[in-house]
């Protein structure tokens, strides 16, 4: 059985091709530059040249790529989208066109002159992952499924905060289904405010297997779960400290308590009170909410310490280093899932499958289990 995993952040794009027939530590994988950051060095270039670009495919990460856009548009020089394409900037194209960027059909797209540059927006393409591998003898052909992780803020209705939008739709898949994996859908199953996983769906039609798309900060956490030391605490919280959004779960028996906040407004201090307020079911929504982040849920009130027995933090993703001040009072416990951090989401990827597709979870528990069902050395594999 293989399996091809993708977890899209903000710096990079992390890629882990599952087989069954591996020890887990042995499959392949990536870590590239992410699709917001290619497209950023792409306008980026465009802009030193002078030349006008056309933003093509479909809604993609914004941040860098966003930037690079409106910093062209205010050096005066043409900018053209189409539809799908120009709601990486905004759902709302009225306020893209504000900023001086032109919405244009897809045959208005096709009549520019060849001076326009085409830059394509998308999150997730496979054929440059193939090609990627494919000097290394690695071929994705016959696979099983594919799962890809994004973050996706949803399409909030006109006057209604992304933010509040957003976490509106963490608690409502949280209450429906108590479990890290609630936040992965197969491609036909997307809801429809989520409109960048649909995006991801939209880029990768005409696949000949599955594809299930998630949400990155659920993926990371459920990923980090799997580090040895962090399965065996029966309650933590694990947090998810991103380059844009940190978010941390506070994990018993099911999910007690969130609460998601935008990395650049948070030090140190602030991080150790928001988990220590988490831990002890003291944090409410409209602390984080009131800070520019995007709010907290309790399920749980019942009030832990730190450092008991029962009750730890542990911290991935790539701020975690924010953590490793020796001024923390917290002394966080640093996930490597399999030997490797970086990776992490595209390991809560892999066990979503296996809650997605119940037809191929049993390999996939047993290798993220270790339960005998190793596998072999990877030159053993054929």
């Amino acid at each position: 059985m293989k399996i091809l995993t993708v977890d899209v952040g903000t710096g990079t794009q992390d890629i882990f091709l599952y087989d069954s027939q591996l020890d887990i530590e042995n499959g392949f994988k990536l870590v590239v530059p992410s699709p917001t950051m290619i497209v950023h060095r792409q306008v980026k270039a465009a802009t030193r040249s002078r030349t006008p670009i056309l933003l093509t495919g479909v809604m993609m990460g914004g941040g860098p790529s966003a930037w690079a856009v409106e910093a062209h548009a205010r050096a005066g020089l043409p900018v053209y989208a189409t539809p799908e394409a120009a709601k990486t900037l905004d759902d709302e194209l009225d306020k893209v066109r504000a900023r001086g960027i032109e919405i244009v059909s897809d045959d208005e797209a096709a009549a520019l002159p060849d001076s326009v540059q085409r830059i394509q927006f998308l999150d997730f393409n496979l054929p440059a992952i193939e090609s990627a591998l494919s000097p290394f003898g690695v071929t994705l052909r016959n696979l099983d499924a594919i799962a890809v992780a994004v973050f996706d803020h949803g399409d909030a209705p006109a006057g209604v905060s992304d933010r509040q939008f957003r976490f509106d739709y963490l608690d409502e898949r949280i209450r429906a289904k108590n479990s890290l994996s609630s936040f992965a859908f197969l491609s036909d199953n997307i809801p429809p405010i989520m409109t960048r996983l649909q995006a991801v769906a939209q880029s990768a039609h005409g696949l000949d297997c599955p594809l299930i798309v998630m949400d990155t900060a659920p993926a990371a956490v459920l990923g980090a779960s799997f580090d040895p030391v962090v399965a065996a605490r029966r309650r933590k919280i694990i947090a998810n400290i991103g380059n844009f959004h940190t978010l941390a779960f506070r994990l018993g028996e099911n999910i007690e308590g969130v609460f998601e906040h935008h990395t650049g407004e948070i030090d140190l201090q602030k991080l150790e009170s928001l988990l220590m307020r988490l831990a002890d079911g003291s944090l409410r929504h409209q602390d984080v909410f009131d800070d520019m982040g995007h709010g907290a849920l309790m399920y749980d009130s019942t009030e832990f310490a730190f450092g008991t027995d029962d009750f730890d933090i542990v911290v991935t993703g790539p701020r975690r280093s924010m953590m490793r001040s020796a001024d923390n009072r917290l002394r966080p416990y640093f996930a490597v899932p399999f030997g490797d951090m970086m990776i992490a989401g595209c390991f809560g990827l892999l066990a979503a499958v296996a809650d997605v597709l119940p037809e191929l979870s049993e390999p996939i528990r047993a290798s993220l289990g270790g339960n005998g069902g190793r596998g072999t050395a990877p030159w053993d594999a054929q």
